[in-house]
């Protein structure tokens, strides 16, 4: 990953290039243009193009495999642009990627610092692969120690750390040469709740204390919709939508959910709730499970328990919220991304033999 980003090359594809090779002068800390990855007849990432602002946390949501983490990978000169241009603080990935690696922090999904150097070792390495002169290095490990409250333990060995830990040093390895824009790939997968709050609180701090844009991909809508200004929704590899969180939210027919679960339906029930008074749309999720879209909760609500007692159907759960990030994901895409991550994580479970899926 180190020599990756600090090697001399960058491997060649037929990309296109950013109109000027040297740093722009836009307000745009990057610029994604009808950027295109295949591998042979497969594209992974088909023409997509967004602007991430200065200064903003911008996201990038969508199920395993939907393309964010390629994008990533192409934005920080890892692998080479198909079709398109990518800029990353004015300059084009392509035929200035030495400039592009200096100017950005880049954590992967998987934890890749030494597990037998302590917390200030390895920011230390990273900080002189980096020429970070020697005065500024300790001032920097020091601030970023507490930036990520692991001052206590930076004599502590990686392997001694929990998870939540690990993450924290990589974060912090990742901002040591103080970059201009921070790219964070599925920064929570595999942590805690308690350790994935922790890390949302510590990059909210960061960025408060720091001039720095943050890209970051996900597929926690909580985490989207806590820590980005605006939200691109990837999916197969496409840009279906993107807009601010509550904008977002705001295009979905209806603003409350009301999910309720019956012990038994008439055969044409799901025709009555959709009668109900503003409802917009109505999912069966399973027998007897629906799923409801309403602009108007309290009154649709109010309407679905008059037509049960009337109708003699039992109401075995009810709750009514607002419009999230989900139902944003359900309207661009058809089906639930919850429901995609599940269907991934059965693909690569081994099945033992006497155990059901």
């Amino acid at each position: 990953m180190i020599a990756d980003l600090l090697g001399d090359g960058h491997s060649g594809g037929s990309s296109s290039h950013a109109p000027d090779q040297g740093p722009s002068p836009s307000p745009n800390a990057i610029e994604v243009e009808h950027i295109v990855k295949k591998y042979g007849d497969f594209t992974a990432v088909d023409d997509i193009s967004f602007q991430v602002r200065e200064g903003e946390i911008f996201g990038l949501l969508g199920p395993n495999g939907a393309g964010k983490s390629t994008l990533i990978r192409m934005m920080t000169t890892l692998i080479p642009i198909t079709a398109g241009w990518a800029r990353v603080a004015g300059y084009d990935v392509a035929t200035n990627p030495d400039a592009a690696r200096r100017a950005i922090g880049v954590i992967p999904q998987a934890l890749t610092s030494d597990l037998d150097l302590t917390i200030e070792e390895n920011l230390n390495i990273y900080a002189k692969l980096y020429d970070v002169p020697a005065k500024k290095r300790q001032a920097a490990i020091e601030e970023l120690l507490q930036l990520v409250d692991l001052t206590k333990w930076r004599s502590a060995q990686t392997k001694t750390l929990s998870g939540g830990m690990r993450r924290r040093l990589e974060i912090a390895r990742g901002l040591v040469h103080s970059p201009q824009i921070f790219f964070l790939d599925e920064p929570t997968t595999g942590l805690d709740p308690v350790s994935r709050v922790g890390v949302w609180e510590m990059l909210t701090n960061i960025k408060a204390h720091r001039q720095l844009t943050i890209l970051i991909t996900t597929h926690y809508m909580d985490e989207a919709d806590r820590l980005c200004d605006r939200i691109a929704i990837v999916d197969h590899g496409k840009l279906v939508a993107l807009d601010t969180p509550q904008a977002l939210k705001a295009s979905v027919p209806g603003s409350n959910v009301i999910e309720v679960q019956f012990a038994r339906v008439p055969a044409d029930w799901e025709k009555h709730l959709r009668q109900l008074s503003g409802v917009t749309q109505v999912e069966t999720q399973a027998p007897g499970a629906y799923r409801i879209l309403t602009a108007d909760g309290s009154r649709t609500t109010t309407q679905l328990v008059e037509a049960t007692v009337d109708a003699g159907v039992t109401v075995k759960s009810l709750s009514v919220q607002n419009t999230t990030l989900d139902d944003v994901f359900v309207h661009y895409t058809g089906r639930q991304l919850r429901d995609e991550l599940q269907k991934a994580y059965a693909f690569v479970m081994p099945q033992r033999p006497g155990l059901r899926p």
